[in-house]
């Protein structure tokens, strides 16, 4: 460890506890406190032993326990206070980690900080589907976006650019505002047969995908009644080919008898 540098912004990765970097596990086990969010699953917490003390911050879609001021000015005072801290975020700190508010505020105190990249929903949720974010020919950007703003409803997109793009879009935090995201990009111009996927709890034991199109997939949503987090992904590059949909039907049919 970097004996200069008092906190790590460290990301957790999407909840499954063998998507941990090694760097992760190391800083966190190395800790005198971990500050984490009530994303991080508990079984991570558990990775980092007995030495490092716990403070839960909360700071989950639709149930803030802490605000990010005082967040960030937790951070600074165990910083100040001569501890190592490991600032334990759930997927990338850099992905709508809220991460820009705590550098700058380590930064105008002077205390050292360093950022540990994880592996963000969106790569899990992909694996867990196995089906790519890009395709040759068909897809060849990713746009991520946040579907939940700072007053709790859908945050002033450019739709129609963001349809236009031709890419894939994958929304953080969509779950709460799927009906107003449809709406959005069709009235920009989507086609309502677009195909689009929720993901639950990605690369959790509970993980749910819900498959369906832009049209029909905020009521398939609703219907399944989805209470953890969801990553909403859209675009042609998520179109199933027959012949994967044949043989996933074929596996469930054999699973049935």
């Amino acid at each position: 460890m970097n004996s200069m540098v008092k906190v790590f912004l460290v990301g957790a990765g999407p909840g499954d506890p063998e998507l941990l970097t090694l760097k992760a596990l190391r800083l966190m086990q190395a800790a005198d406190v971990i500050l984490y969010d009530s994303l991080v699953d508990k079984r991570i917490l558990t990775l980092a032993g007995a030495r490092p003390r716990r403070v839960d911050v909360g700071k989950r879609c639709g149930a803030h326990s802490a605000s990010q001021l005082q967040i960030t000015g937790l951070l600074v005072a165990e910083a100040i206070a001569g501890h190592n801290v490991a600032r334990l975020k759930g997927g990338d700190p850099m992905i709508f980690g809220r991460a820009t508010e705590e550098m700058d505020a380590l930064s105008a105190y002077g205390i050292p900080f360093e950022v540990v990249p994880g592996v963000t929903a969106a790569t899990a949720a992909a694996a867990s589907i196995g089906q790519s974010l890009t395709k040759r020919g068909v897809s060849r950007s990713v746009h991520f976006l946040t579907g939940h703003g700072a007053d709790g409803g859908l945050p002033a997109h450019d739709w129609a650019a963001l349809t236009k793009s031709g890419g894939t879009l994958v929304v953080y935090m969509g779950g709460r505002t799927l009906s107003g995201l449809a709406w959005h990009f069709i009235e920009a111009g989507m086609p309502p047969s677009m195909p689009a996927i929720v993901v639950e709890n990605a690369s959790l034991a509970n993980e749910r995908v819900i498959h369906g199109t832009i049209g029909t997939l905020p009521r398939e949503v609703q219907n399944a009644n989805c209470t953890g987090p969801a990553l909403v992904m859209i675009g042609e590059a998520l179109r199933e080919p027959a012949a994967l949909r044949e043989a996933l039907h074929a596996v469930s049919e054999r699973a049935e008898v």
